[in-house]
């Protein structure tokens, strides 16, 4: 049977070389590191990345004559350098010397990765190697090699080197080369005892100290070996070299332990005590493993997700669990960090933070609820720097940066290199100000996962209200329509920045924004009334907030403008209408690959702007996100119909007008497509689950996994093929009949309490495993059940 907890690559393909990293990337939630090999260094095919949560720079740069400052995700020391060779041959170096078989191996079950390789040198001399990696998931700052090396037709002397590399620079990224890529520079190198070196760097700008302490022992069998060691350095490079006597046919066992910390850390004094310390006491490479393989279940205990549907599926469908948990876990709380839309996996989008987390918290809220608390507080620490960024703009309120990185700036880049024309080109995607929904969105869905009171009333309810307020300031009423309108504005589309021909930036009445500002505003008058009383008064009197002020969001909430293209087609935004219609089929013919349909068009001298084409369909984002429920009531305070004939006709008319360019578009039309489509709706599906494991946008996923993409294909299952809903008075679990999932089976907690679902074709088994409180409302089918603490129920589902 196949394994379903491992991803296995055979033979040795430099080609494949970066992708295959960013897919074995191992990481702790606080530093995760890609899954190149040991002996490699940056290069064509090879790129040793390793990241720190939060771990930002800035630099600048002349571009086109201008100056421009960048904020990047840095790529910090390489500590995996491990090689090998053997008495006046070569070193190990897969790309020139003859492989005679390799296999890799990234096992999500214990989160190791397994190298297995022999070689041959250029006089014959056959090698065969076994190399298994850990980044510990218990000790957050160890992280460890172990090589099994035997000489298979030779002895004689054999030279190992272990090394720690702080002259790295971000290269991962083409389009970025001509930008500043120096982020680090060298502060010290230090060997420490016999068989220890030590590193330390700093950012240049920044100044975050990174430490790193290797420890590198040799044994044969269970007896420590004592080699010959020598000690090399240089700025910011150390290496040991170590010599022993090998005989044919006898296995070797090389240990290399790394304690890293950051002056990001607490409770510490400083790095290079802390690195130095942690290498002293981490003892031996399986008992490491031992406490990271006990955490790793843990975790997986209360994240798998089962699925029958072909091996395939599941084994996707648990690497996209595995990385979530490798960007984001229990170190993850406390930090201060965000979650980057491409992981700790690279260096795409620079590691900023963008509205990714709509599509990620709905699996964390209801397994990892504390990370999602820490993950929101990044946004509330940032909340004085959205305030200063809405004051410059005349607007009350916060306005959240659509990109994020160390303290909340705008980090947007100014201008972007389109790779396929070599442009430089204006980067207006800055005016997404929806991302201020999608906060809001999270808080209030965080509160309904947890029912944490606390949160809400403290940090939840400021950030929620100072959003309000935002949205409420900018609306301008018009008189003709007696609308409120929202100007000046880019949705989550992206292909359209502003009208063809026109030197004014943004649109008009995006309808997934002003309708997600009308859902604000209706929510935060809820919410006052959901929190404390005296509560309530502190931030209406310290926010500034009048009763006029709530009289207008009310106001606001119900008369926003949508516009239409008919009575049933929404506009994605006011004059939609005008523009022309794309052909498609030409294009598709022309350049088979037109997921970055902007690109194609910028480097033929043309603009999405022009056509009625959309990277990933906004309006249909409504869909996505509310429940059929929630649709009606913010469609019916609005004044406008909602029915199931409006919601059909919009996935029909953006469906056929959208280019899938970016992986989360898959994950929304999965979704609103299954009433309507399933076979659409499951081709969608599993489009998501392979987009990174093939990199299906062609060169993208080496550059750092798509983490949104992958967390929404997991909600998929969870929300949308097991209907389950998280309600204010229940948790609601609604399977719908599917044609191509029979069997799902998860574990999930709601507001404390613990329930395991399990999904059999059409029986429905509900236990209520363990809780805060003894009883638990579960409703089935539209009827609310009171479960008692361990009671177990099984329903048959109706046609």
């Amino acid at each position: 049977m196949k394994d379903n907890f491992s991803i296995r690559y055979e033979g040795w393909k430099p080609k494949k070389q970066k992708l295959r990293e960013a897919l074995c990337t191992l990481g702790n939630g606080y530093i995760a590191t890609r899954g190149a090999a040991e002996e490699s260094r940056a290069d064509e095919f090879n790129y040793p990345g390793t990241y720190l949560a939060g771990g930002f720079n800035r630099a600048r740069t002349e571009v086109s004559g201008k100056i421009i400052e960048n904020e990047d995700f840095v790529n910090f020391p390489n500590w995996l350098c491990l090689n090998f060779r053997p008495e006046r041959g070569e070193w190990l170096n897969l790309s020139t010397q003859k492989v005679l078989d390799y296999e890799q191996k990234l096992d999500m079950r214990s989160g190791t990765l397994i190298r297995e390789f022999r070689v041959e040198d250029r006089t014959g001399r056959r090698t065969a190697l076994v190399s298994r990696r850990i980044v510990s998931m218990r000790d957050k700052h160890i992280a460890a090699i172990q090589w099994s090396l035997t000489p298979e037709n030779w002895s004689g002397s054999l030279e190992i080197c272990s090394a720690l590399d702080g002259n790295v620079i971000n290269d991962n990224v083409p389009r970025y080369r001509a930008l500043e890529s120096r982020h680090l520079k060298p502060a010290a190198t230090e060997k420490i005892g016999d068989n220890a070196i030590f590193l330390l760097a700093e950012t240049r700008q920044s100044q975050i100290l990174m430490a790193q302490a290797a420890r590198t022992s040799l044994y044969q069998a269970e007896r420590q070996l004592t080699p010959l060691i020598g000690t090399n350095q240089r700025e910011g490079y150390i290496e040991q070299l170590l010599r022993i006597e090998v005989k044919e046919g006898t296995s070797y066992t090389l240990e290399k332990v790394v304690g890293i910390y950051s002056s990001r850390d607490r409770a510490i004094s400083h790095p290079e005590i802390e690195a130095k310390k942690s290498v002293g006491r981490a003892g031996r490479f399986e008992e490491i493993c031992v406490r990271h393989a006990e955490a790793v279940r843990k975790l997986w205990n209360r994240a798998d997700i089962g699925v029958i549907n072909g091996d395939r599926n599941q084994q996707l469908l648990r690497l996209h669990v595995f990385h979530l948990l490798q960007a984001v876990s229990y170190n993850t709380i406390g930090m201060d960090v965000g979650v980057p839309s491409r992981g700790l996996h690279g260096e795409g989008y620079r590691g900023h933070i963008f509205w990714d987390e709509v599509y990620i918290f709905p699996f964390l809220n209801l397994r990892f609820p504390d990370i999602t608390r820490s993950l929101l507080m990044y946004r509330y620490y940032r909340l004085e720097e959205a305030r200063f960024a809405a004051a410059e703009v005349g607007k009350r309120g916060a306005m959240y940066p659509w990109q994020s990185g160390s303290n909340g700036r705008e980090e947007t880049q100014v201008v972007h290199l389109n790779p396929k024309s070599g442009n430089w080109i204006p980067d207006n995607t800055h005016l997404q100000r929806h991302i201020n929904s999608a906060i809001a969105y999270n808080i209030w869905n965080y509160y309904l996962t947890t029912e944490d009171q606390q949160f809400l009333s403290f940090f939840g309810a400021e950030m929620f209200l100072s959003i309000a307020l935002f949205w409420a300031s900018m609306t301008t009423h018009n008189q003709e329509k007696d609308r409120y309108e929202i100007h000046g504005v880019v949705g989550p589309d992206e292909y359209h920045t502003s009208y063809p021909d026109s030197e004014q930036l943004g649109l008009n009445n995006n309808a997934y924004t002003n309708v997600m500002a009308a859902w604000v505003l209706q929510k935060a008058l809820h919410i006052l009334d959901l929190i404390e009383k005296s509560r309530r008064r502190e931030l209406m009197k310290e926010l500034q907030i009048t009763e006029t002020d709530l009289d207008l969001w009310k106001e606001i909430s119900r008369k926003m403008y949508v516009p239409f293209l008919d009575k049933y087609i929404i506009a994605q935004f006011e004059g939609y209408e005008k523009l022309e219609e794309f052909p498609w089929e030409g294009y598709r013919e022309k350049y088979k690959d037109i997921h970055r349909l902007d690109r194609v068009l910028e480097s033929e001298g043309d603009s999405p702007n022009r056509y009625k084409a959309s990277k990933q369909a906004d309006v249909l984002m409504l869909f996505y996100l509310f429940t059929k429920t929630e649709m009606e009531r913010i469609f019916d305070n609005l004044g406008l119909d909602y029915s199931e004939e409006l919601v059909s006709k919009n996935i029909a008319y953006y469906r056929d007008r959208t280019s899938h360019g970016s992986t989360l578009s898959r994950v929304v039309f999965s979704w609103i497509l299954l009433k309507y489509d399933q076979q659409q709706s499951w081709d969608n599906f599993e489009t998501v689950l392979v987009s990174d494991f093939e990199d299906i946008q062609g060169g993208t996923t080496p550059e750092g996994i798509h983490l949104g993409a992958m967390a929404g294909s997991l909600d998929l299952v969870q929300r949308a093929f097991l209907g389950l809903e998280v309600g204010e008075d229940a948790l609601w679990i609604d399977p719908p009949l599917l044609d191509h999932l029979k069997k799902i089976s998860l574990r999930v907690q709601y507001r404390r309490h613990w329930i395991a679902v399990s999904l059999d074709n059409k029986k429905l088994l509900i236990t209520f495993e363990t809780g805060w409180k003894n009883e638990v409302n579960i409703g089935v089918q539209g009827k609310i059940h009171t479960f008692k603490l361990g009671e177990v129920r099984e329903f048959l589902l109706n046609e």
